[in-house]
């Protein structure tokens, strides 16, 4: 099954700053000009986190730029947005953020092939400075290798 998304934002520094354990597909409650304004492909998760408040996932820090065409219907742009998972796998994250002391973070925002806005999050543990190093490390190191095979051939 092939499945056709199409992303609006990603977090790019969130597999430099953490280590993702899994990833987990959420839906997010939207109002119709946050709609609109994703679908110009403006938004960022950059400096966004999940966050539980009363036993509820909630997307923080989140922003999605003012739709200009709303007028008085339109939305707060760094609001906290409610996010869509099922019980079950809710009470397994919220026990690994718990007992585990890991973080949700958000990878990317995109609409599915069906229209409909979604979150990749990724549970994820933080890395310490000489991890972030070696990451850095290999990265260069990959680069590096791509311009001699790149140059040799």
């Amino acid at each position: 099954m092939t499945s056709s998304k199409k992303v609006v934002a990603q977090n790019k520094r969130a597999r430099f700053d953490y280590f993702i354990e899994e990833n987990i597909e959420a839906g997010i409650v939207l109002m119709g000009s946050e709609v609109k304004s994703l679908r110009q492909g403006k938004g960022s998760i950059a400096e966004s986190y999940a966050s539980n408040e009363g036993n509820e996932l909630f997307l923080i820090n989140s922003f999605i730029p003012v739709y200009n065409e709303a007028s008085r219907f339109n939305h707060e742009p760094k609001r906290s947005r409610k996010l869509l998972v099922r019980r079950r796998e809710l009470n397994r994250l919220l026990d690994a953020i718990r007992k585990k002391g890991m973080t949700l973070v958000p990878m990317s925002l995109y609409f599915n092939d069906r229209g409909i806005a979604k979150v990749e999050l990724g549970l994820a543990s933080g890395k310490k400075k000489a991890d972030k190093r070696s990451t850095e490390k290999e990265r260069d190191w990959q680069r590096e290798k791509g311009r001699l095979i790149r140059d040799k051939g």
